[in-house]
């Protein structure tokens, strides 16, 4: 076959391979490459944290037992509420000495009482601590959704239009951040009951709960509403704000679409510090006598009674007490792996 014909003056012409103009294909067993978005990276990185990934199934066992609660006590065959050392249905079977306290090993554990029993009622410690848990974690999970969500409400507003809203926000901030907590807790308790309740009357548990829950919120948001602000405040000078600006997008949608998903991050890692930090608040009100009182299992009113029974029976504290520091342990090192994964250059 003769070669193409070359005009004169010009420079010589290449013949290509119509095989070397198609586009290649992948070869076989090539790995595809693909982007991925900050969710999956983030995913990727906390999966590849083994202290993360164990807390977060220690986590997950706390919250199942939690609501499982009920099963857990008929699997067991015990309950919360029964004195076992008092009640004569239960006499032929004794669970305490002449002296109230528990018989046998380590608080009287046995196949009937798996945890042992309260020394001079003889309530079950297992199905105390099960139904105790329960109520700690979900009262600190509705404490902390909702100061979370005025945290961040209040923060984004702030933040966002500055000025004199601002300046307000942050007085009325400084002004709830003035209350010593612990102490307003234990005087404003009594006297939010005293307004709706008979002094001669129990107080109902709800009402408690709803107490406890107003009291926790009011004195809770300060903390995530400056963090917020904070971060909004370096966020609404960028760029892609002033170009959504410019573009004529509302504020509402600037805060929304912009703004709110670039402190997801400081919002999630805040969470997983402020739930531990609720439930140790709940128990220390149970413990000084203004949160839960009996017979509401709870878990600090079971470090009040055991701080009683600790001479007599130091069994009956150790394993409420280890439920609650390997929970906040591991709440907490779950915190530091989320935060983390979010932010790689903070690493440990």
């Amino acid at each position: 076959m003769t070669s193409p014909a070359k005009a004169e003056g010009s420079g010589p012409t290449i013949a290509l391979d119509p095989q070397l103009e198609s586009t290649p294909e992948p070869v076989k067993g090539e790995a595809k490459l693909e982007g991925r978005s900050p969710g999956q990276l983030m995913w990727q990185r906390f999966k590849r944290d083994r202290t993360g990934v164990v807390c977060a199934w220690v986590v997950i066992l706390y919250i199942v037992v939690a609501l499982a609660a009920p099963l857990l006590t008929k699997i067991s065959g015990t309950d919360p509420y029964t004195l076992y050392g008092q009640d004569p249905t239960y006499s032929d079977k004794p669970v305490l000495d002449d002296f109230g306290l528990p018989l046998g090993w380590f608080g009287g554990i046995s196949g009937d009482h798996w945890f042992g029993v309260e020394p001079q009622f003889g309530r079950d410690v297992f199905a105390m601590l099960v139904y105790g848990m329960r109520t700690s974690l979900l009262m600190a999970f509705g404490v902390t959704v909702l100061l979370m969500t005025t945290g961040v409400v209040i923060g984004l507003i702030g933040g966002y239009f500055g000025g004199r809203t601002d300046y307000w926000i942050g007085r009325v901030t400084d002004f709830f951040l003035s209350f010593p907590q612990q102490l307003f807790f234990i005087a404003f308790m009594p006297v939010v009951t005293s307004f709706f309740v008979d002094p001669r009357e129990e107080t109902p548990t709800y009402f408690r709960a709803l107490a406890m829950l107003i009291v926790l919120w009011l004195l809770g948001w300060m903390g995530m509403s400056r963090l917020v602000r904070s971060t909004v405040l370096s966020l609404r000078e960028r760029e892609f704000v002033e170009a959504a600006k410019v573009s004529g997008a509302s504020p509402w949608r600037i805060v929304r679409k912009e703004i709110l998903p670039n402190v997801v991050t400081p919002i999630l890692v805040q969470f997983t510090y402020q739930l531990p930090s609720t439930i140790l608040t709940i128990a220390f009100l149970s413990f000084a006598g203004v949160g839960f009182v009996e017979p509401t299992p709870d878990w600090g009113r079971l470090f009040a009674a055991g701080s009683d029974y600790a001479q007599q029976d130091p069994a009956f504290i150790f394993f409420p007490g280890m439920a609650l520091v390997i929970f906040v342990l591991a709440f907490n090192l779950l915190g530091d792996s989320v935060r983390d994964a979010f932010d790689p250059k903070s690493g440990r």
